[in-house]
């Protein structure tokens, strides 16, 4: 199998077990600290040109202010560590994934955001793609032991994914990939999550103001995978752990909306559906 170091196998979600079977000589993960490393261009510039044009990735600042965030230090109640990771094979790219590790103070459970997760056209299929969305498994058993916070601490990954929509391709591809692998969706119709707006805060000046974009949520809760229902109150401290995230440097006013969005959400007792993403 030739493993690396950094692949894990219990990381795995479920679904992904054949990314055990491929040969990974020669593959190398580089874990970019900061906007001086001499890889992150290549890993940003991948994903800009992916994700840019559609509004979906971050300005190249806020990234780097994002791999300034240190575990240990809190921001306004919360616990917080940006990874940005690039996968090579003999100096050429792979595989690029980004991901957020956020604890609330209040609770010692961590939820981790997953950003963007992108594999060069020739490596698709290979079995790469399920390691890109094991990794952030070891990044929050990180941000736990920084924290002095039991490794066995419950860690949920959350993806924020477009609504199904048959008629887009690469929307179809990629909800199709993470329920393949395992993970499910949060009722739609129980919870409407909104991602705050994105824009340049002066694009947002001239507009009507904030335009928050409705996604739905995805989950992989690590050891409980296949449990088909999740509590009112886990999903509110999973959403509430992201906004955290977004207002760490977001303006309060283009946040305003999307914290509004949660008196909405379901009781905490309630029980919430999860589905496959395509259904």
């Amino acid at each position: 199998m030739n493993l690396q170091s950094w692949m894990i196998p219990e990381h795995l979600a479920p679904g992904d077990a054949k990314s055990l079977e491929g040969d990974w000589a020669g593959m190398e993960l580089h874990r970019i600290t900061s906007a001086e490393d001499p890889f992150f261009e290549m890993a940003f510039g991948a994903l800009c040109a992916e994700f840019g044009d559609a509004g979906e990735m971050e300005q190249a600042s806020v990234i780097a202010r994002r791999l300034q965030w240190l575990p240990e230090q809190l921001i306004n109640g919360a616990s917080m560590q940006y990874a940005l990771q690039l996968v090579t094979h003999a100096g050429e790219f792979v595989a690029v994934r980004d991901h957020t590790v956020i604890i609330l103070e209040s609770e010692p459970r961590a939820v981790v955001h997953l950003s963007h997760n992108l594999v060069a056209p020739e490596w698709r299929r290979s079995g790469i793609a399920g390691w890109m969305r094991a990794l952030p498994v070891a990044t929050a058993m990180d941000s736990l032991q920084s924290l002095r916070l039991p490794i066995t601490s419950p860690i949920t990954l959350i993806g924020e994914m477009e609504h199904f929509d048959p008629t887009r391709s690469a929307t179809l591809v990629r909800l199709t990939a993470y329920e393949k692998a395992g993970f499910k969706m949060v009722d739609p119709s129980r919870v409407s999550y909104l991602q705050p707006d994105f824009r340049d805060p002066s694009e947002i000046d001239l507009s009507s103001g904030p335009q928050p974009l409705p996604l739905t949520l995805m989950l992989r809760r690590i050891g409980r995978e296949a449990e088909d229902f999740v509590g009112g109150a886990e999903i509110l401290h999973g959403v509430k752990a992201l906004y955290k995230m977004y207002a760490s440097e977001f303006r309060a006013a283009d946040m305003h909306q999307v914290y509004e969005s949660l008196k909405a959400y379901p009781a905490s007792r309630d029980r919430i559906p999860l589905k496959p993403p395509t259904s």
